[in-house]
């Protein structure tokens, strides 16, 4: 989701003494500061030594969940922030961050809105690439021609989305599964709404939703903390200082089963199959975390793959995930396979599902579990990148500021009960919400 911005890799002999280090003691990670702006902007900062770079990501509580009736609009905003800004279109900001070496990104999630921004830490050079993100973010113009284009590129890519039979399926299950929600419509939005946005609406959303007291200012890297203050109260001194918006409600779980199936022209079936999951901080994280890697998050390694594809071949592809977010997200069984063996995979899969819930994993299959994640754990913090992206999303979920710190504690302690006990209290086979499109049929009409 995030834009590409360079990375910094890690040596593999590096890799792999940490991961010798890590497994069997506590991995020291950078300390996580906070402070709250006197206008109420939040920050997070971490100082991190050895490369001259500072990257900053600035957050805002402005994802498609606020879309409100136009469906789209927090998408199209957020694209468009560098389009323009003050007198300068996108080629003059493409060519200020270009002078001093900086990459500035955007994007949009259900929950969230952001800018990230990578830069030297040479003063002079951050100073201008500073200067760049803040005016874009504070003075975006969200002007005529620029809106068409962008909208009519959104466009396009939701005809496509149409004529491809996993984003059908895709869409049609968050539909099935979140009803009237705002998590129930795609973050780019659907054509109708998309047709209607305006300029005006775009420029509304800004000023109402990218505001101090809506935003997170999360920095990392060669810049010290007295800096880090004055970089993020300069980024936010343009933004008006607003309000932190209302909770968002809890979808509606209506407790039963549904299945819903769009036939569409393919030699192949996209299911998807799962109820509402758990919501960020659910005290269950770890145990259903760790469950679904052995379930379904593991890929060739994985039992729902091992059942569905290596032992009978059913499906391509077949896997598992829980997507906690700020309310109930989705545990969602994937499969793609031949229009003829679709209700055979499912019914596999669903009763590996019920066969886990019931029994748990082994004691074996849980300690590998725990090895593979705190393994890979080590990899999720090996840049600045990597580093902002996870203080970013503790920042935004209100995390505590040592998740990092006590993951790997977290993960060691998760036992075969604490699994069977989360999966029973939070996955029920028999309210599963399940959604296939292929098996033949026309194309859908645009």
């Amino acid at each position: 989701m995030y834009a590409n911005l360079p990375l910094v890799h890690t040596p593999l002999r590096l890799i792999a003494w940490l991961f010798i280090f890590f497994s069997g003691t506590a991995l020291a990670v950078p300390e996580i500061e906070h402070w709250t702006t006197s206008k109420g902007g939040r920050v997070y900062y971490v100082k991190t030594e050895g490369l001259p770079l500072v990257d900053v990501r600035m957050v805002f509580d402005a994802g498609s969940a606020r879309d409100g009736s136009l469906f789209g609009l927090a998408s199209l905003t957020s694209g468009m922030l560098d389009s323009g800004a003050l007198d300068w279109d996108a080629d003059a900001i493409a060519q200020r961050l270009e002078r001093v070496g900086a990459v500035l990104g955007t994007g949009a999630s259900r929950d969230s809105a952001y800018l990230s921004l990578r830069s030297l830490s040479h003063p002079d050079k951050l100073k201008e690439a500073l200067e760049t993100l803040k005016n874009v973010v504070t003075h975006p113009t969200f002007a005529v021609k620029d809106f068409e284009r962008e909208r009519n590129r959104v466009l396009m890519a939701i005809k496509q989305q149409g004529e491809d039979p996993g984003e059908i399926a895709e869409i049609s299950f968050m539909k099935t599964l979140y009803g009237d929600h705002p998590y129930a419509h795609p973050t780019e939005g659907i054509r109708e709404t998309v047709e209607k946005l305006t300029p005006n609406d775009l420029k509304v959303f800004h000023l109402e939703k990218y505001t101090v007291r809506n935003s997170i200012t999360v920095v990392v890297g060669n810049i010290d903390r007295l800096a880090a203050e004055a970089l993020a109260n300069d980024l936010l001194s343009g933004l008006p200082e607003g309000e932190v918006l209302p909770v968002l409600a809890d979808p509606i779980d209506r407790h039963e089963a549904l299945t819903v199936k769009t036939p569409y022209p393919s030699e192949q079936t996209h299911l998807y199959s799962g109820v509402l999951g758990f919501r960020v901080n659910d005290p269950d994280t770890f145990p259903l975390y760790i469950g679904n890697h052995i379930l379904g998050g593991s890929g060739l390694v994985s039992k729902i793959m091992e059942e569905v594809r290596e032992k009978r071949g059913l499906a391509y592809s077949a896997y598992s995930y829980f997507l906690p977010m700020r309310v109930p997200g989705p545990f969602e069984i994937g499969l793609q396979t031949k229009n003829a063996s679709a209700e055979e995979a499912l019914a596999i899969a669903v009763g590996t599902v019920r066969d886990f819930i019931e029994k748990g994993p082994s004691d074996r299959e849980l300690e590998a579990a725990k090895k593979n994640i705190i393994g890979g754990f080590v990899l999720r913090l090996d840049s600045n990148q990597k580093l902002i992206s996870e203080v970013a999303s503790i920042a935004f979920f209100q995390r505590p500021l040592d998740y990092l710190n006590t993951f790997t504690q977290k993960v060691q302690a998760v036992t075969r009960e604490d699994i069977k006990r989360a999966f029973k209290a939070r996955v029920n086979p028999d309210e599963l919400k399940t959604v296939l499109v292929g098996a033949g049929g026309e194309k859908p009409a645009h």
